[in-house]
């Protein structure tokens, strides 16, 4: 099928890379131009494992392509995605200024072309949009002259670091759509990524608009959940690896996100919880669990940073901490609502020299703080001559590293482990001061 992809974010790029994979021919659109030379140059703009092969490949092949002419790319497309930004607002909704700009700029695009049947021409809302986002791209395709174009719902469902995984072995494939012969076209489209018999489920675009929003909900949740217990477990001494073991293996409960740490964040858990919120508040329905998950994941930001205020007794005017890991997850360049962001600017205000490596993050760290850092290219270079260490973001080369270069090159020998990567008992009989989260050490 001829795809267009209005967007070269994250959800973009991935999308429309990984169409081409399958046979597609995919055009990505963007208006920043600079940006769509970077695609052109072989380049790409976001870290995620495997993407920069797949490019590269579909482009070779011409499959896939990049322009910022959307006039010209929406008319030769049969489906054409939507998969720009939806900011937080002020008020906490989801920003659509740009989702709504470029529904009209496709009316423009295809108000003069003839009409067809049902399914011959869609527009898919790909951005995490709020329930009744459907209903008003369409109306405003309609003021356009364009009541022919089908508009569907296709949230996306991608974690950071997994991405390519995820959209190629999909858990399921959700598709909001008003016509039949429309849902029939997007399971042609899926199909090459539902032969394992992955579900493809058919609803209404505000039942699948909504299934985005309480997916990430329920997610999120689980990890403000897992905080506070953790949080509890350090009051009264007990561990909460014990404790997670003990109510994982209870299959209503299960193991995913449930593994403490110094709080949720990226471009998509924070946003939407306040997005599910705002909805929430719009009808006269106060969302009280989630209110709570977010004001949980808030103060968990903060936990780590006092788990340092308390080791140094308040004493850090003049200290030098190392940070290890400054993406908001492993496996990403992100660093959006990164909990690393919080501690760094805790510890900079209380005078304290901070080091810092990160695999990935580097890069969009210094856009952030300039040279108020130090920034350290390999793990080791940042912890030398340090007070101590505190590890944010759980890379897989933090995991096992050599405590005795450690040792001598850390001036003191305290570890702040935000995600309890190491055992406290191990770390202690090495000569560590170690604090974990929620490993029953009351602070």
């Amino acid at each position: 099928m001829k795809v267009a992809v209005i967007g070269t974010g994250y959800v973009g790029l991935v999308t429309g890379t990984c169409l081409s994979e399958s046979g597609n021919d995919v055009v990505c659109v963007d208006n920043n131009p600079k940006k769509i030379a970077t695609l052109n140059e072989n380049r790409i703009p976001i870290y995620e494992p495997g993407l920069h092969e797949l490019v590269l490949r579909n482009k070779r092949e011409g499959r896939l392509s990049f322009t910022t002419d959307l006039m010209a790319a929406v008319r030769a497309a049969r489906l054409v995605f939507i998969a720009v930004g939806t900011p937080q607002s002020e008020e906490g909704d989801a920003d659509l200024t740009a989702v709504f700009a470029v529904a009209d700029a496709i009316g423009d695009a295809l108000k003069e072309l003839p009409p067809g049947k049902p399914g011959d021409r869609v527009i898919i809302t790909k951005s995490t949009v709020p329930v009744g986002t459907n209903a008003s791209v369409a109306a405003r395709l309609v003021a356009k002259g364009c009541a022919h174009v089908d508009v569907a719902s296709n949230p996306e469902f991608l974690k950071e670091g997994a991405a390519i995984d995820d959209f190629m072995k999909p858990d399921r494939v959700v598709v909001g759509v008003r016509h039949p012969d429309v849902a029939a076209v997007l399971r042609e489209l899926y199909a090459p990524f539902l032969r394992t018999e992955r579900p493809f489920l058919v609803m209404t675009p505000e039942s699948a608009e909504m299934t985005k929003y309480a997916a990430n909900a329920m997610l999120a949740t689980k990890i403000s959940f897992i905080n506070e217990m953790a949080n509890l477990c350090d009051r009264l001494g007990a561990d909460i690896n014990d404790v997670r073991k003990g109510i994982g293996h209870d299959q209503r409960i299960g193991f995913q996100f449930l593994f403490p740490g110094p709080g949720y964040g990226g471009s998509c858990f924070p946003k939407d919880v306040e997005a599910i919120v705002a909805m929430g508040r719009r009808t006269g329905l106060p969302l009280k669990l989630m209110q709570a998950v977010d004001l949980v994941n808030d103060a968990q930001k903060e936990v780590l940073f006092q788990k340092v205020w308390a080791h140094f007794a308040g004493q850090l005017e003049g200290k030098t901490l190392a940070v290890w890991g400054l993406a908001f997850k492993p496996r990403t360049d992100d660093v959006r609502e990164a909990p690393a962001l919080s501690l760094i600017d805790s510890l900079l205000a209380a005078g304290v020299k901070v080091r810092v490596h990160d695999p990935e993050a580097m890069a969009n760290i210094r856009e952030i703080y300039g040279d108020k850092l130090h920034y350290a290219d390999r793990p080791y270079g940042a912890i030398e001559g340090a007070d101590g260490l505190v590890i944010v973001t759980e890379w897989q080369e933090f995991r096992n590293p050599d405590f005795e270069v450690m040792r001598r090159l850390l001036k003191g020998h305290v570890i702040f482990d935000g995600r309890n990567i190491y055992e406290p008992r191990h770390m202690e009989s090495l000569g560590f001061s170690y604090h974990g989260i929620g490993r029953g050490q009351r602070t």
